[in-house]
């Protein structure tokens, strides 16, 4: 396989994220997907394929905790929040937002958003209907 051995992780979102972690699986990387607490949906995900998953509440300390771990032992994240998002949910002041891990770790960083990083659009949600608003 193209990239056996390649570690992700995966912070899960909609369907921008986990396609890409999907393909990324099936090419041979081992892709961890991290779900919220309370999210994770009781039916079959078609792009949970090829993917290991765990559950992570990760405005507390011990869910980042392990975000971190895990982070440390892997090649690259994937995240889909709009930027800010995760600063804004992180609510132990003391410790950084759970996505700066990749500053910690030797992480490729794949930020997935509608509207970049930046701009008069960064802060909206991207999704298929903002999409097709916009573009008349």
């Amino acid at each position: 396989m193209a990239i056996a051995g390649t570690r992700v992780v995966e912070l899960a979102g909609l369907a921008p994220a986990p396609f890409c972690g999907m393909v990324l699986a099936d090419f041979g990387a081992r892709v961890v997907r991290v779900d919220r607490t309370g999210t994770r949906a009781t039916m079959p995900d078609v792009l949970a394929r090829g993917k290991l998953s765990l559950t992570l509440n990760l405005k507390c300390p011990q869910g980042v905790a392990v975000l971190r771990r895990l982070c440390r032992a892997s090649d690259v994240l994937i995240e889909p929040f709009r930027p800010g998002t995760s600063r804004e949910a992180h609510t132990n002041a003391k410790t950084p937002p759970p996505t700066q891990c990749w500053q910690e770790a030797l992480l490729s960083y794949a930020r997935l958003t509608g509207f970049g990083q930046s701009g008069p659009y960064a802060s909206m949600a991207g999704h298929d209907i903002n999409y097709a608003a916009m573009s008349g």
